[in-house]
């Protein structure tokens, strides 16, 4: 398995295992990991902290062009607000772990002309589908049903 997917779920192991959400994500710069996180909405008491924005933000501040050659991994489809995010920094590329339990803006990305790969990881369709199972309270809390 790719070593970058790889981080990404360790990511939202990670999360899992804080009693969160379990989405990872990395942001990969020139063959580096530059910023990885998890979505930690319920550790910290957030709305915004998905995965690929707590990747974002532990990236920190970056300029322009360095977003225009990254890709983006994450676990899970993104949200609209991550797939905003992509597309305001014009990372060209996203990496998705899985898009079976739920679908994000990836015809929105792709209409924008960024490349999206869709893997069907089976450790990523585990993970949501074991939270979905055990905790659909807070996964309908997550994606606003």
């Amino acid at each position: 398995m790719d070593a970058f997917m790889q981080a990404a779920i360790e990511e939202a192991r990670q999360g899992l295992a804080e009693g969160g959400i379990p989405i990872g994500s990395v942001l990969v710069h020139d063959g580096k990991i530059i910023g990885r996180g998890h979505n930690r909405r319920v550790q910290q008491g957030s709305v915004v902290l998905h995965g690929e924005m707590d990747a974002l933000e532990n990236a920190g501040r970056l300029p322009a062009s360095v977003y225009r050659n990254c890709t983006i991994y994450t676990t899970l489809s993104p949200c609209p607000m991550c797939s905003g995010a992509i597309l305001l920094y014009g990372i060209p590329r996203v990496i998705v772990g899985e898009n079976q339990t739920f679908m994000g803006e990836e015809t929105l990305l792709r209409s924008r002309g960024v490349q999206v790969d869709v893997l069907q990881h089976q450790a990523c369709i585990d993970l949501m589908n074991t939270l979905i199972a055990e905790k659909p309270e807070l996964w309908n809390e997550d994606i606003g049903e």
